[in-house]
């Protein structure tokens, strides 16, 4: 069988990758290593949209709540379900109250029989910190005896915390959309909502910027150990070997890293996966099953890698002459072009140029437009960063001992050194222009919260029924409370039925309305009118001896209890005034003792908190305590600002990625410091032997990562900025630059670095030995 001449030198460059000694199982092995952990990332990220999709089954598939758009009629087959979520320091606690109508009710999903009266299941994250010290607060709070675990498929995740607790007391809702509900099965599909251009956008930069340090990064391992290898091409070439079949020995020899790499990532990405089960980053957890490549991705990643390490290791050796008795590489390179550089991130705006100014109104932006831009910008770092480190070095003035050493090998191997830090200048210019399009478009998705947090911390809705009163004065007696405020609300009407105008009622003691409204004097029995200035059904249905009615009957919904009051004489007007809460109260006003005891029921409260900050958990104290009065009361927490839950969603993701890639980039910039202090292990031997201090090679080797870093990230600022400025003209968003977001995005960049350059210190103490000049 006849073998084309160049798999025979492929395969011979794989052959000495594997059989070279311990020189080529070195090299192979940091490059296997190298390759590795940047598959193990792609491979996680290609895993990332299933994980996703089956949280969201098995979120789909517990669903218990109609709102609405379905009534389920009483039957051996239905099953009630009330809403008693919690939240316990800032975690969110799902919980459900189970009542069965019948013999044959249906089951959540991971519950093979329902809790009776008093008893409860648990996910096992509760369960573990229902048992542990710090779930004391908790515990208080679920008196329920706990008799089983929620299996896997009731959960969207290892550490959520759930619970389904049985419960006697249940009764449904008249409306059936309150948080109690009669239903048939579980599994209620939602219509969900469309994703707006701008979030779209958001998630395709997020996955490009992420990606792209990836990528950059592999293309970096396949070179490790690129000048020992030519040295060893030059010795082929003494034997015969002409220069091309050289550099395909070269390329087998890379690619035989790239295979074993892939070994290595996927060992590696099934020993991440089996860890994810036991994270938890921004209260999002998975379980391990649930990270499964993508299998088109995961084909392609195997392909891609090996092709890529052979048409890398193709392209380095493109301007290197390999002659039987060494490599042109060790004279003076020639100086590197600009021109072809600066293509790639004008091919880039390019691109992005005819999006500008499309906002969210004129359709979603083309995907495949803005990923070719945003990749084209970026590779243009890895680009021009070679030419500027090579220009600046050139020109630089060494000074000491180590200035001149490190400056000196610079001149030598910019190149090299730029490629240790292409992925770190990557990363930051994406995040730099991350960082502004989320500021700059942060204002749409997020707002100030209208609360007012001086006047209170927390919110308690007390639901129809309930008495507010009983229950502000159970919360002003809770640990960690100041003052508890209770308003109860209604609405009164001029007919009993289908009533023509309403007005809305405040009720509460003059202590209460005052901080709702301004008043001339309060006593109990006093009532109030308060006209707002689009307010113009109070005055025609509040008048002296008129008959009203509260909680009046409209079409197609249930009677309500339509509880007739006259209007007294002697209503005081006064005059609004914001609540804590906002909004400007109108209409009625009304002291206890001045209504029927029948109104009561008709009317729901809202309770204002003021908490001690000097009491730790207070906040948990008053959670429970709103437990004992009904488990379906959560009281809100109030904060200064309200976001869209996918703008935060999209975030977190971003956040959780970064952390992936930061990790990995200071993984391999290790790797690469390594593999460089290897190539010039004889060097420092010999240097430390002709008596050069080992503090100077020290500081030597310290600014030769500290000169390109700092060049690496002032290009991934400049060009970080304008893909920013760029993507904000996009979203026809201002352009603003959040100074210190970006410095910091480049702070963190720069302390990796650091970080690497003082873990690579002690194998660089061990290198600086005399005995390092011993050879066989």
């Amino acid at each position: 069988m006849n073998v084309p001449q160049g798999a025979r030198d492929l395969a011979m460059g794989v052959r000495f990758a594997f059989t070279g000694g311990r020189e080529g199982w070195v090299r192979a092995v940091l490059t296997a290593v190298g390759v590795g952990l940047g598959v193990a990332l792609l491979l996680l990220t290609t895993a990332i949209p299933s994980a996703l999709q089956s949280r969201h089954d098995r979120e789909t598939g517990r669903n218990d709540f109609t709102y609405g758009t379905k009534h389920e009629q009483k039957s051996d087959r239905t099953l009630l379900v009330a809403d008693a979520q919690t939240t316990f320091r800032d975690k969110d606690v799902r919980g459900r109250l189970l009542r069965a109508d019948g013999s044959r009710p249906p089951l959540p999903p991971g519950v093979a029989k329902l809790p009776a009266p008093g008893e409860m299941l648990v996910s096992p994250a509760l369960d573990r910190l229902l048992k542990s010290d710090d779930g004391k607060l908790l515990r208080d709070r679920l008196p329920y005896r706990v008799t089983g675990t929620i299996a896997d498929a009731g959960l969207v995740g290892p550490h959520e915390l759930a619970y389904y607790a049985g419960n006697q007391d249940l009764q449904a809702t008249a409306n059936s959309t309150g948080r109690i509900e009669r239903i048939g099965s579980f599994g209620v599909k939602r219509e969900s909502e469309a994703m707006d251009p701008i979030l779209v956008l958001l998630i395709l930069i997020v996955f490009v910027v992420l990606l792209m340090p990836v990528g950059v990064y592999i293309a970096a391992a396949v070179r490790f150990g690129g000048e020992r290898r030519d040295r060893r091409l030059a010795a082929l070439r003494l034997v015969g070997a002409d220069g091309g079949m050289a550099r395909r020995i070269a390329a087998g020899e890379a690619m035989a890293g790239a295979v074993l790499g892939l070994v290595l990532g996927a060992g590696f990405f099934l020993l991440g996966r089996q860890l994810a089960g036991q994270i938890t980053l921004f209260q999002i957890s998975v379980f391990p099953s649930d990270l499964n490549p993508t299998p088109a991705l995961a084909a392609l990643i195997v392909l891609a890698v090996p092709a890529a390490a052979v048409a890398v290791t193709l392209f380095a050796l493109r301007g290197v002459v390999i002659e039987p008795l060494g490599v042109v590489r060790t004279a003076k390179p020639s100086r590197r072009r600009l021109w072809w550089r600066l293509l790639l991130p004008l091919g880039g705006l390019g691109l992005l140029y005819p999006m500008i100014g499309m906002g969210r109104d004129n359709g979603d932006f083309n995907q495949y437009m803005v990923t070719g831009g945003v990749i084209l910008l970026l590779i243009g770092v890895t680009a021009l960063l070679p030419w500027v480190v090579e220009a600046v070095v050139a020109r630089l003035n060494p000074g000491g001992v180590a200035g001149q050493l490190a400056i000196r090998r610079l001149q030598l191997s910019s190149g090299s050194a730029a490629r240790m830090v292409n992925g770190i200048a990557v990363a930051v210019a994406g995040a730099i222009a991350l960082q502004m399009l989320f500021a700059g478009v942060e204002g749409d998705y997020s707002k100030d919260s209208a609360n007012d947090l001086t006047r209170a911390q927390m919110e308690v809705y007390v639901p129809q029924g309930m008495s507010p009163t009983d229950a502000g004065a159970q919360f002003s007696r809770t640990k960690g409370v100041r003052s508890a405020t209770t308003v109860s609300y209604g609405e009164l009407s001029n007919r009993r039925k289908d009533p023509g105008s309403t007005a809305h009622v405040s009720v509460g003691t003059c202590e209460a309305l005052l901080e709702v409204a301004k008043l001339p004097t309060c006593h109990d029995g006093d009532v109030f009118a308060v006209q707002a200035l689009d307010d113009t059904d109070t005055p025609k249905i509040f008048r002296a001896g008129r008959t009203v009615y509260f909680d009046p009957s409209y079409k197609d919904q249930p009677k309500g209890a339509e509880v007739a009051w006259t209007v007294p004489h002697g209503v005081k007007q006064a005059q609004t005034r914001t609540s804590p809460t906002g909004g400007e109260t109108w209409g009625v006003l009304v002291t206890p003792s001045a209504l029927p005891a029948k109104v009561k029921p008709t009317l729901y409260g809202q309770v204002y908190l003021r908490l001690d900050d000097s009491v730790a958990d207070a906040s948990e104290y008053v959670r429970n305590t709103a437990a004992r009065i009904n488990p379906m009361v959560d009281p809100m927490t109030w904060t200064p600002s309200e976001e869209s839950q996918r703008f935060t969603s999209i975030r977190t993701g971003l956040f959780v990625g970064a952390t992936c890639v930061l990790v990995l980039i200071g993984a391999s910039l290790l790797v690469s410091q390594l593999e460089q202090l290897r190539e010039r292990k004889k060097l420092l031997s010999a240097l430390v032997a002709f008596g050069t201090r080992r503090s100077t090679l020290g500081l030597s080797v310290f600014w030769q990562t500290a000169i390109p870093v700092a060049l690496g990230l002032a290009l991934a600022l400049a060009v970080g900025l304008t893909l920013g400025s760029v993507l904000l003209k996009m979203t026809s968003t201002p352009v603003r630059v959040d100074w210190s977001s970006v410095l910091a995005m480049t702070g963190i960049g720069a302390g990796v670095v650091l970080l690497v350059t003082a873990l690579s210190l002690p194998p660089l103490l061990r290198l600086m030995r005399p005995e390092g000049l011993r050879t066989e």
